[in-house]
């Protein structure tokens, strides 16, 4: 018979994942008062977490800080070999990217972010590369195909966190703005964005609906220099039958 954790062994388990969570963010090594703001937890608690880590992998510690470790690749390996979604969704990437040209990804929601799953580059690569496990905003490009249909209590804290803001296009964004952006995109079916996260870059994402379950996003992105007002209704609809696709296939 189960038994249920005690509530300290939980708390610790939590205390763990938000310093995970943190090394997962960043971009450069931290300091420990860093972790343990960020986490917001005490330095103390922060060090015993991070020399478990630190033993079990999943953190390291160079000269100037604290990073994720190795483990966390071999952890994301073993998704990607065993997530049906990925799998599924690959030749229908393929073709999208063939046929439009342009670079197909699919993301899937990890909290009130997006996370990069797989790629497939077109014939008119971007200038950027993102590399598979890439951590995204929802509520920018792509993301508002996850965004537009998250739970309401969700969807109110995102709101609060992410508004007000600016797109990289310098157009500002109040709460209001960006509320009336995730309802426009669940009624459409699918979110058109124009540099948004990236300058001059246009992006068509869908969700991939799955009964009431929003299971990812699939998003074509291009550059905006050669994706004319024209080219828009005609990406929408791949991508929307693209996604439709790849839902049809699932379980």
């Amino acid at each position: 018979m189960a038994t249920t954790p005690p509530a300290s062994a939980m708390r610790s388990l939590d205390r763990a994942f938000d310093v995970l969570g943190v090394l997962e963010d960043t971009r450069q090594p931290l300091r420990l008062s860093e972790v343990a703001r960020r986490a917001n937890l005490h330095v103390a608690t922060v060090q015993r977490i991070l020399n478990v880590l630190i033993e079990r992998g999943y953190a390291a510690k160079e000269d100037t800080g604290y990073v994720a470790g190795p483990a966390a690749v071999a952890t994301a390996h073993a998704f990607l070999v065993n997530n049906r979604l990925s799998q599924i969704a690959l030749p229908v990437l393929q073709e999208l990217a063939a046929t439009t040209s342009q670079t197909a990804s699919l993301y899937v929601r990890v909290g009130l972010a997006r996370v990069l799953i797989a790629r497939v580059q077109g014939r008119n690569p971007l200038r950027y590369q993102l590399p598979i496990g890439e951590k995204l905003p929802l509520h920018l490009g792509a993301g508002k195909a996850l965004a537009a249909w998250l739970p309401d209590t969700e969807l109110d804290t995102l709101i609060e966190q992410a508004a007000p803001f600016t797109r990289i296009s310098g157009e500002h964004i109040t709460a209001d703005d960006l509320r009336a952006d995730l309802q426009q995109v669940q009624h459409d079916g699918y979110a058109l964005s124009l540099s948004e996260r990236a300058l001059n870059v246009t992006a068509v994402s869908a969700p991939i609906r799955h009964g009431e379950d929003v299971l990812g996003a699939l998003s074509i992105t291009g550059s905006s220099g050669e994706l004319t007002d024209d080219d828009h209704t005609r990406l929408i609809n791949e991508v929307r039958r693209a996604a439709d696709a790849v839902a049809a296939r699932c379980p």
